[in-house]
């Protein structure tokens, strides 16, 4: 005999597998301290290769004024300075990461434990002979 509530609750479940819940079981195979250091380790490269790239351009726009006052200038501060962006730039990014990859990991161990839940009602359905 079909339940209608055993159905309703299949195409439910089968929908949340297809859509947000392929992510959601790919964070929750992590432990928490595991996911995010994993993103602020990717973030953190990323960041860096976007800084050379930033840098880079930076250097190729102001080219000819850098090469005229680069007898002037005084190398040591200017690379304390591009350093001191450097490092603000990552830790800035780190910390925005560490702050979006704890809110994701929550959100997903959440839907994940209502989904699980979900699983233990549809599996007493079919103990209970519905």
């Amino acid at each position: 005999m079909l339940s209608e509530e055993r159905i309703i609750l299949m195409t439910r479940m089968a929908s949340y597998e297809r859509g947000e819940g392929r992510e959601n079981v790919k964070i929750g195979n992590y432990f928490r301290a595991d996911y995010i250091a994993l993103q602020i380790l990717k973030a953190i490269i990323c960041a860096i290769i976007s800084f050379g790239i930033l840098f880079g351009l930076y250097l190729l726009c102001n080219f000819e004024e850098l090469l005229e006052n680069l007898y002037k200038m005084d190398l040591l501060a200017f690379g304390r300075e591009i350093l001191t962006y450097l490092v603000a730039m990552v830790g800035g990014y780190a910390v925005l990461t560490y702050i979006i990859a704890t809110w994701r990991y929550a959100k997903a161990k959440k839907s994940l434990k209502c989904y699980y839940h979900n699983l233990k009602k549809l599996n007493s359905f079919y103990h209970d002979g519905q």
